[in-house]
């Protein structure tokens, strides 16, 4: 059982017309930029392309600067939620993020909502660790997440105060590990092909495994297999307290689907790629989904409402967490009370 984990190591309607990020209104932003209590701070912003923009924070648990990508709400002059996407277990340094695989900036064009992108945190489940790790470093992502960002972006893109998170792989144990080490923060959480139970065997293997492909020894995040920290991380044993958060999980069979093939998105017509997604995302997407039925049944037991969608098919990619994103957009919108934006259409030609 124990071998295809270590291989896991592996509604407006209309066109709105929204205007890119100018960089005289960079300044407006700094200004509004309020420090978390214990001192984390916003450095700069810097405008990319259309509505987003490129923010550095000041992490004061981490002593280190974060880029955070942020995606503007349509709507400037209006107070919108934010909705936090987490990358998988690189962290999104490479290509292998929200910006880069999926069609994040046309499907938020009209919503009015602030999406914010954390980059960095390869292989740290996103969570506090005992102790600073040889190669990974400092990891205290879930003080980071849950009390020093939020303020800041709060003050600085004009917040609501209402919060929801999703994430991919890695990252869907993290979503429900953030929302329980900060009860009402978020109204609504997100995990696509993410595996929650975390302090079984399997469970234990699976994120050592995950630690690892990075080099990094996760005894320095929970201590050894076994330690009692395991235990009191594992979403799985704690979901009673998920209650009163709205819950949208995802997950594929690991079977060819519909997007596993030589058009599908960002194979780009590659046999290599192409038999990559087909091979370790297989195994990766038939191991999460053990997990996921396995929290279906949990949150059954314990009468605690969650939309579940378990796809017949489909592999650990990204072509499937965009369709995730979309479909769980619904119940986010719902949960954040969000608006749709105050916008000038677009010119008729």
């Amino acid at each position: 059982m124990l071998a295809p984990v270590v291989a896991l190591a592996t509604g407006w309607a209309g066109t709105a017309h929204a205007d890119p990020v100018a960089p005289a209104s960079i300044p407006a932003l700094t200004a509004a930029a309020r420090p978390a209590v214990d001192g984390s701070h916003l450095v700069n912003v810097v405008p990319e392309a259309g509505r987003m923009v490129n923010m550095r924070v000041y992490s004061a648990a981490m002593n280190s600067v974060i880029t955070v990508k942020v995606l503007r709400a349509p709507d400037h002059s209006k107070p919108a939620p934010v909705l936090y996407l987490l990358n998988g277990a690189n962290g999104g340094v490479d290509e292998s993020s929200w910006t880069e695989q999926t069609d994040i900036a046309e499907f938020f064009a009209d919503k009015q909502v602030t999406v914010a992108i954390p980059l960095g945190g390869r292989g740290s489940y996103f969570t506090d660790w005992r102790t600073d790790d040889p190669v990974l470093g400092r990891q205290r992502w879930s003080t980071f997440l849950t009390r020093e960002l939020p303020p800041i972006m709060n003050s600085t893109f004009h917040g609501t105060g209402k919060n929801a998170l999703a994430g991919i792989s890695m990252a869907g144990t993290s979503v429900f590990q953030l929302a329980l080490d900060s009860p009402g923060l978020y109204q609504a959480i997100g995990a696509y092909s993410g595996c929650a139970q975390t302090s079984n065997l399997l469970g234990e293997a699976y994120v050592t495994a995950v630690v690892g492909r990075w080099a990094g020894n996760a005894a320095n995040m929970w201590g050894p297999p076994g330690d009692p920290a395991w235990a009191a991380n594992d979403p799985y044993l704690h979901a009673d307290r998920l209650r009163g958060t709205a819950i949208y999980v995802s997950s594929g069979t690991g079977l060819p689907g519909p997007l596993d093939t030589l058009d599908g998105p960002g194979i780009h017509h590659d046999p290599t790629k192409l038999a990559s997604q087909l091979t370790s995302g297989s195994i990766l997407e038939a191991a999460t989904n053990q997990c996921t039925h396995h929290m279906h049944d949990r949150l059954t037991q314990l009468h605690i409402p969650a939309t579940f969608n378990f796809r017949p098919a489909g592999t650990h990619s990204w072509g499937y967490w965009q369709e995730d994103l979309h479909n769980s957009w619904p119940l986010f919108s719902r949960a954040l009370q969000t608006n749709p934006p105050r916008l000038n259409p677009t010119p008729a030609q």
